[in-house]
Parts: structure tokens; sequence; C-alpha cells
């Protein structure tokens, strides 16, 4: 029939693409970042169809109705698996400086774990080191091992975790370990098949599924912490894996190796975690030894557990909280850097006050639209007086903040909206000056083998790169 021609089909279009538009913008508005409606709007006005697929797979920012029946269960379990520890730890926390104490305050209000006192912590920024003594850690010990990494893979450097995690389990160590299945895809099978009958209890951290809906693809579990028998915690940036390249392309990483009382916390979140993947609450005494009478140091410190699991909870509250109580100095290392217009204002403002702002950003990440995303922001902050260093000799993929010379943040949260929103995370927030300066130490060295933009120079990039950078920059909040 003449009426089904060419024109009609072409009229069918428009009405479909423009319901789509119309659509999207009465619906996307709703519970979302203005920057990120902004971002999906502009998507659906040039691309409809293929804006409409991708929202629907990735446009909800929420778990399925199962997952968020279980995360109600996850406060209680917490707090069981905690116990008395924060009324017998905390005493020392309450001679913390007043701008301190209101931190602490903020990450107890919305992460519900206190500050510590009596804690040793140690910072590793050598990768093979780290993984070996990760290793020798899960050998020594003699109750439990629980260990949890975004990414994992039966190479070099997992192999060495996991051999020692066989090696406990014939000791009689109960060992649990999970691993996210976006992650840690690469090698999930292979490792899945190695420790099948093994003993080491093996769970995949929201499993992608078609039939049930079991999570969104981008809604992750970017976590990692090992405990070792409720005494020793590991807690950081760096994955277990070893990229097949020559040396000095290893990701430069920082972890934190804790001791103390703080370890208990990232041993309640694991609690949480194992029970949101087996609904299985492993909490017991035996999991949550009481601290002896000796204190293992002198650092406080606590812990902030951020995510779609904890929705009150956002890592970037906390960084912008802390840049606006810096007196005197804020060094920022992340391999991601697509932040918020609060973030943004909070390093602009310090540098008003007076207060030097560093930030130390990878030369070149693992994706050409970040890469375009992120740079769009450094002449705003240069102009602002923010200094930016581009690490040059490897994959810069530590993510720590460092306030003046007496807060030192370490953990696994980059600073984008990925982090903020989608991920679950987990950082260590240490009110310690011994600490920062070991920081410090890391951060000159990053300055040694990173290049400092000059504002002149950057303006010198091409017409093509800016305009890469100002499109992406568009929907850099869906990043």
């Amino acid at each position: 029939m003449e009426f089904f021609n060419g024109a009609f089909w072409a009229y069918a279009l428009a009405i479909a693409n423009w319901t789509i538009i119309f659509g999207a913008l009465i619906y996307i508005p709703f519970r979302r970042s203005p920057a990120a409606a902004q971002s999906w709007l502009i998507l659906f006005f040039f691309l409809p169809w293929a804006a409409l697929v991708i929202y629907l797979a990735l446009g909800h920012a929420e778990h399925p109705r199962w997952r968020k029946k279980r995360l109600k269960e996850v406060p209680r379990i917490i707090e069981k698996a905690l116990g008395d520890l924060s009324l017998d730890q905390r005493g020392g926390c309450d001679n913390l400086e007043p701008r301190h104490r209101m931190a602490s305050t903020l990450i107890r209000n919305i992460g519900r774990l206190p500050c510590l006192s009596g804690n040793a912590i140690d910072l590793d920024a050598d990768y093979n080191r780290v993984v070996d003594r990760i290793a020798g850690d899960i050998d020594r010990a003699t109750n439990h091992a629980h260990v949890m990494f975004y990414i994992l893979q039966d190479d070099e450097a997992g192999n060495r975790v996991l051999s020692a995690l066989e090696r406990a389990v014939k000791r009689g160590v109960t060992c649990r370990l999970l691993v996210d299945a976006m992650g840690s895809r690469a090698d999930l099978a292979k490792i899945r098949k190695r420790l099948k009958g093994s003993g080491v209890n093996l769970r995949v951290i929201l499993p992608l599924s078609i039939w049930n809906r079991a999570t969104r693809a981008d809604l992750r579990n970017h976590r990692k912490i090992v405990v070792i028998d409720g005494l020793i915690g590991w807690v950081g940036s760096q994955n277990m894996h070893r990229i097949e390249y020559e040396p000095k392309s290893f990701y430069r990483e920082v972890m934190a190796r804790v001791s103390g009382p703080v370890v208990l916390e990232l041993q309640a979140i694991f609690i949480g975690d194992w029970y949101l993947e087996t609904e299985e609450d492993i909490a017991s005494p035996a999991l949550m030894p009481a601290p002896s009478g000796e204190r293992a140091g002198t650092a406080m410190a606590q812990v902030l557990p951020t995510g779609p699991d904890y929705p009150e909870a956002r890592v970037d509250i906390l960084f912008t909280d802390l840049i606006h109580t810096a007196r005197e100095k804020v060094v920022l290392a992340t391999p991601y850097f697509i932040p918020n217009e609060p973030l943004l204002q909070a390093m602009a403002t310090a540098v008003a006050k007076g207060v030097e702002v560093t930030l130390f950003v990878t030369s070149t990440t693992n994706s050409k639209l970040i890469d375009h995303a992120q740079q769009s922001y450094y002449e705003e902050l240069m102009s602002s007086g923010v200094e930016v260093m581009q690490y040059r000799e490897r994959f810069l993929h530590a993510k720590h903040l460092s306030i003046d010379d007496d807060i030192a943040i370490v953990g696994s949260a980059n600073m984008d909206r990925r982090s903020f929103e989608l991920n679950s995370e987990v950082t260590l927030v240490a009110y310690d000056k011994p600490l920062v300066e070991r920081l410090r130490r890391i951060e000159r060295d990053y300055r040694g083998k990173s290049h400092r933009l000059d504002p002149v120079e950057w303006e010198k990039r091409g017409f093509f790169v800016k305009l890469a950078e100002n499109v992406t920059r568009l929907i850099s909040p869906l990043l």
C-alpha cells in the first residue's frame, strides 16, 4: 500500500525519536544531579535510540529488589559485628583537634564507623613488595583470611595470593575470597576451576545475569580489602594482577597495612559484603578479636565505606569537606579526575585562601575518552591556581589525599562520578602526622617523575584536541 511508503516510515521514525526525547525530558531529571541529567539529555537529543538502549542498561543507579532487601540488613550485621568496639577504643579520638573532630563526626554519621585510636599504619608504594607482603600475611594466618579485590587474575601476582590461600586452607585456616564479576572477568572461569575443591570459599561480587537481572554492569564493588585473623588489614588502590608489559609499565599504587582496632572496621565491611553475596551472616567473636591491652600504634583512624550499598555515604562529600578545612597544603592523587562542581569549587576556594593545592594525575589513562574528559578540567584548575602534575613514569593508579600535615586519606576511590555514585569503595582516614610525612615522601617521589603543566603551553594544544575535550566534558558525568 502506498500509505506505507518511505514518507510514512520517515514520519513514524521522527515521531518515535521525538517521543523518546520528550519522554527523557520528563523522566531523566528526577533523582539525578543537574550535571548528570544534562549529559543524559544531550545524549538523548543527538542519539535518541542509542541513548535509550544505554539508559535501559545503565541508567538506573539502583540495585534490584532482592538486593535492596539484603541491603537493609547490612547496618544491623555490621553493628552486631563491631559490638562494643567503638566504646572501648574511641577515647583517644576525643582529643582530636576541633576541625578533625568535625571530620570524624561526618564520617561516623554517613558511614556508621567511628574513629578508633591505638592503630599502626604502614604505607607501601612498591607493587611487587605489596603482593609478597599480602601473601606472607596469609601464610602466617592461624584462624581466617578474608580477601576482596575488584580485579584478581591468575597471573604472576594473583597466583601468589591464590597459592597462599590454598596453603592456608591446608593448615585449617578459613579462607573467604570475594572478587568482582566485571573487574575479574578475564580470569574468573580459570580461578573458579582452580579453586574448586580447594577449600577456599570463593564468591563472585555482583554477578551478571540476563535472566535474574542480578545487577547492572556498571554498579561494581571496587574495594580492595585483606583481613588476616582480625589483626592485620590491607586497604588501598592495588588490585592483584600483573600487566604483561615491560617492568616500568606496572601500575604505581599505594596500599596501607594496618594493625589495631581499625582493622575490625575493614572486617565489618567484608562481613557486610559477604552477606550481600551469600545472605550468610558470618559475624562471630573469632572474626572480631578483642584488642589486647598493648596498643599497636598511636594513629587515630576510621574507615568510610561508600557506594550504592551505603546510599547516605558519598566519598566526594568527605573530599570536599576536608579540602575546605585545609590551612596550608592539599595534595590529591588519582588516575581518573572527573570532578563534580562542589569538589572543583573547594579546590579553587582553598587556593583563594592561600592554601597550596597540587593535583597528581597519570599522563595517560587506559581510555582516550577519559583522557579528553579529565583534561578538559586542567585549564580551569590552573587558572584558579591549582598545580597540575602529570605523572609520566608509569600508570599512576594510586588514590590518596593529604591535608596539611595531619590528615592522610588512602583508599580505592577515584575522583570521578563512578567512584562518587556507582562504585562501592572503601577509604581509610588517619589523623596522624607521621603517616602524613610518609605520604609526603611518596608525593615528593611523584614530583620528580612528573611534568608540571604550564598554562601558557597548555593553551597551545590544537583546535581538535580542545574540541574533543569540550565534547567529552559534556558527557563526563556519565563516565
